[in-house]
């Protein structure tokens, strides 16, 4: 198992018929629950500017690398990356720790899990923090088939159910130069979209932007994928119309105190209606790109900890 400087010795934890490596600190505030969830293609390491303000801040601090990822399992079955399955993950993970609900924070793939975990287990969630993806509406027609009416069906989302195993190839033989090129700050504004996206960024020979991280830091993501491949978190985007689904009948409002904090200059646009579905939101933007919480840091935490701080005294 990978041992991260800087960044907590990793456990396995089993949880709903998978093993996810966890990365926790500060047990001694037991009863303070947060746990952080990353996106795609990320690791639980995104989060390693966060834990530290966070532990000190009082709380329990829980990283798990989601099922695809790093050390944790990776079934074969495209299904099994659902939002019951994935949901259910963090469900069972409070089971383990002994907390009946926590506050769950996400970024990117790992806010449409949060959104999605608090609809499908809202008694398990008590606030909501969720930084570049906002609440997505569900709708008349199932999200690929929206984008693909919208944007085609060269569009990254659509190519990956469209064409299984195509661009998990390409990913996984010029990984390091994917990832290399992917985490560049400002890059959304830059890269080739909508279409091939992905794959034209892991073919590209000269990066754009300026580096989110350091080459120490791009290390441990390129072994983590170099060991798990890219497949696993593919398949999430591989489940999003059964999602839409398995979403039906389902309270669409979110009730809990709810952050949405934005890039301003990530591609993914602001919701003109969220406060129509999170009536109790907050939202907050810092001048950045998609990369949040790992391009703004310092400004991140101060508006986690300012606004966790605000509601536990109200």
């Amino acid at each position: 198992m990978l041992n991260i400087p800087d960044f907590p010795k990793p456990t396995l934890v089993a949880v709903n018929g998978v093993e996810l490596e966890v990365f926790e600190a500060g047990g001694e505030n037991k009863g303070n629950p947060i746990v952080l969830c990353h996106g795609w293609p990320e690791h639980a390491y995104s989060w390693r500017h966060q834990l530290p303000a966070l532990v000190a801040a009082g709380y329990h601090v829980i990283v798990p690398n989601q099922r695809g990822y790093g050390n944790s399992s990776r079934p074969e079955e495209v299904t099994e990356y659902d939002i019951e399955h994935l949901t259910g993950d963090l469900v069972a993970l409070l089971d383990h720790y002994g907390y009946q609900d926590a506050t769950f924070v996400g970024h990117d793939w790992g806010a449409m899990v949060v959104w999605g975990l608090t609809l499908l287990h809202p008694s398990r969630v008590n606030k909501v923090i969720n930084l570049s993806l906002p609440y997505q509406e569900r709708g008349e027609t199932p999200w690929i088939e929206l984008l693909e009416l919208i944007l085609g069906s060269d569009y990254y989302f659509v190519h990956f159910n469209r064409q299984p195993g195509v661009a998990d190839a390409v990913l996984d033989e010029n990984g390091p130069r994917f990832l290399r090129n992917l985490y560049r700050k400002n890059l959304p504004l830059q890269a080739p979209e909508p279409g091939m996206a992905m794959i034209n960024l892991a073919r590209a020979e000269t990066p754009l932007g300026e580096p989110v991280m350091g080459d120490r830091e791009l290390a441990v993501y390129v072994s983590a994928f170099e060991k798990s491949g890219f497949t696993g978190g593919i398949n999430w985007y591989r489940n999003l119309d059964r999602n839409w689904h398995l979403l039906a009948g389902v309270d669409p409002i979110i009730h809990q105190p709810t952050l949405m904090i934005y890039g301003d200059r990530d591609v993914i646009p602001k919701s003109e209606k969220l406060a129509d579905f999170v009536p109790n939101v907050d939202v907050v933007s810092l001048d950045c790109g998609h990369w949040v919480q790992e391009e703004k840091p310092e400004e991140t935490n101060q508006v986690i900890l300012n606004w966790l701080a605000q509601k536990s005294a109200t």
